[in-house]
């Protein structure tokens, strides 16, 4: 039996948060809406409006009760999970009391009318005459804002609730919700999804291939770095982020500092992504929704930032073609990017298991060594099991269930996406923590964020790009009927 540490470890407890919050959910299947009291945020002008439980048969609890009740709930699981994994509780319960507040107080302040409405329209029906466009999920722009205030200017109050900034969980935590999302999203258009899922899996092949090498190249040949700082940080800058960095740091044996390094510099540059891509392709792809969510999921670095980026461009492109006429279903642009990252963080074991086994065989080699088989499962991200299992369950229910049972399937990932919405805004604001621009100059990371800087912007924005337009030009989200 393996160690608690080890079933408990960051990594799987967001399967087993994500896997609760689904089942928990389920139960509406048989009678019981056990869910129904989670807090869900309305755009907004009179702030008493703002909240409400996600359920009408909650209608009484009221608002501010279901956001009490949702904060109580979340404190109690996600203490109790860090707990398990050895971590200090009381801190972690601390910390996030504030976490989950000031989070939660960005996406109220997000979901106001002026930030958040986009359409003529909705502008006349608040009553407003001026806006910044954001949709409700500008929330997550302010949380992430808000987050940097504290990582840069507030370090000792960003130290304080250090235990509880974890915005690698809580993005596992809500993919692990989002496949069940997803699956009654494509059970409705299975071929498309089909198709989808091919085209993401073509479109990771190629670009991965193609980002590694050069970045690896570029960092060696171009700015001098031994192979012991190239890989991981090609694998930050081509693969997704901090996950890669940390397996390939780990399976070639660089020193801690380099990879966590490597990681700082991945964040840094995905609040920059966070803040500007969306809103580019929203410009210039909104004709083309599914190229715009190809292309969060291929350039946008970290499980956060690619997924949250992949909801702004969804809310952004889905709110400007409505204004149009045309009225896509909701989830399909987030679920191609998310789609194309889990497929890139399911590559990360693989890879790792081959860096491992090239570095312990020629280039680091050793006497008497060789790569153990069992690398691939420790590098193998876990969340992405449960992903997997909550998009099967969901789809098989959905598409052998009747018809009634399927409308109550719908409702119950739509209560279980609400958590996922919170998840979201706790990364967001969990990135900007760990964001601290000073102390990461101060390590002497200029010259990797020299690397950084011309490799992103100097291609992987743009072939990204053009790999996501090959393989989804033309490929649009089904209309809602």
């Amino acid at each position: 039996m393996a160690k608690p540490s080890t079933w408990w470890s960051e990594d799987w407890l967001s399967v087993w948060v994500g896997l609760l919050v689904f089942l928990v959910s389920l139960l509406t299947l048989a009678g019981v809406d056990a869910l129904g009291w989670a807090v869900t945020t309305r755009v907004w002008t009179d702030l008493s409006t703002a909240l409400a439980p996600v359920s009408k048969n909650y209608s009484g609890l009221g608002g501010f009760a279901a956001l009490v009740a949702t904060f109580i709930a979340l404190l109690v699981v996600m203490t109790v999970g860090v707990a398990a994994g050895g971590a200090n509780a009381r801190r972690f319960a601390i910390g996030f009391v504030f976490v989950f507040w000031i989070s939660y107080a960005c996406w109220i302040i997000g979901s106001y009318a002026s930030v958040a409405v986009n359409t003529p329209a909705d502008m006349q029906k608040f009553g407003i005459s001026w806006s910044l466009r954001l949709t409700p999920e500008g929330g997550f722009v302010v949380a992430l804002l808000a987050g940097l205030i504290v990582g840069n200017f507030l370090p000792g109050f960003a130290k304080w609730i250090g235990e509880a900034v974890k915005p690698e969980l809580y993005i596992k935590t809500a993919i692990v919700i989002l496949g069940g999302f997803l699956a009654i999203t494509a059970a409705d258009k299975l071929g498309l999804a089909t198709s989808l899922l091919i085209r993401g899996i073509a479109a990771i092949v190629e670009a991965y291939l193609i980002f590694w090498a050069v970045v690896y190249f570029v960092a060696r040949k171009w700015f001098g770095f031994s192979r012991e700082f190239a890989a991981p940080l090609a694998s930050g800058i081509s693969i997704c982020g901090v996950s890669a960095a940390i397996a390939t740091g780990g399976a070639i044996r660089a020193r801690p500092a380099i990879p966590i390094m490597v990681s700082s510099l991945v964040v840094i540059f995905a609040v920059v992504e966070l803040l500007l891509l969306p809103f580019l392709a929203d410009i210039f792809l909104g004709s083309q929704p599914m190229v715009a969510g190809a292309w969060m999921g291929l350039a946008v670095k970290t499980d956060g930032a690619a997924v949250a980026s992949g909801a702004i461009t969804e809310a952004l492109i889905v709110t400007r073609a409505a204004g149009e006429g045309v009225r896509y279903q909701p989830g399909w642009i987030l679920g191609t990017a998310a789609a194309v990252k889990v497929f890139i963080d399911v590559f990360i074991g693989i890879w790792a298991l081959i860096l491992a086994y090239i570095w312990t065989n020629h280039i680091d080699r050793r006497p008497g060594e060789r790569a153990r088989v069992g690398e691939l499962w420790t590098r193998f991200p876990k969340f992405i099991l449960g992903y997997v299992l909550t998009f099967v369950v969901a789809i098989v229910l959905a598409l052998s269930a009747a018809p009634q049972v399927v409308g109550n399937l719908r409702l119950a990932m739509g209560e279980a996406n609400t958590l996922r919405g919170i998840f979201f805004v706790l990364t967001f604001f969990s990135i900007g923590v760990n964001s601290n621009f000073r102390k990461l100059w101060e390590e002497g990371i200029g010259k990797l964020a020299a690397v950084y800087l011309a490799c992103l912007f100097g291609f992987v924005l743009w072939v990204s790009l053009i790999i996501a337009w090959v393989f989804f030009a033309g490929v649009k989200p089904p209309l809602m009927s």
